[in-house]
């Protein structure tokens, strides 16, 4: 059974940092692309970094970049996202997730991401 596991989570102020990790088991995840993803309430699910396993590259919407940074830890199986300079805009519930997509062809489809965990909640007050 294929899990991911999200964990960091939390309330901060505006300004603040907030380090969010996923756990991966039951399988070994390389060269395929992973995700973390957002959903605010009352708004669509979206996309916030992707990364390239194995090869590194990463991706970032305008929205976060610069202040977001995904990153993989191959010996523990796990993908975190450092998010900094966090606004109030960045609260929702952020999600973990990992494709069937080969490293080449990352990109932000929600259709090939099969694997989600069940969420972590950041909220960033004024």
């Amino acid at each position: 059974l294929v899990q991911l596991v999200e964990s960091g989570g939390g309330s901060v102020q505006a300004g603040g940092s907030l380090r969010l990790s996923c756990a991966a088991s039951g399988y070994t995840y390389t060269s395929v692309c992973m995700g973390w993803f957002r959903q605010a309430a009352g708004k669509e699910r979206e996309g916030v970094a992707l990364i390239a396993m194995g090869g590194g590259a990463t991706y970032y919407p305008d929205s976060v970049k610069g202040r977001f940074t995904i990153s993989q830890d191959n010996a523990k199986n796990t993908v975190s996202l450092q998010m900094t300079s966090l606004k109030p805009e960045d609260t929702a519930m952020y999600y973990c997730a990992a494709s069937s997509l080969p490293v080449r062809a990352c990109n932000w489809d929600e259709k090939w991401f099969n694997s989600w965990g069940q969420g972590t909640q950041v909220t960033v007050s004024s």
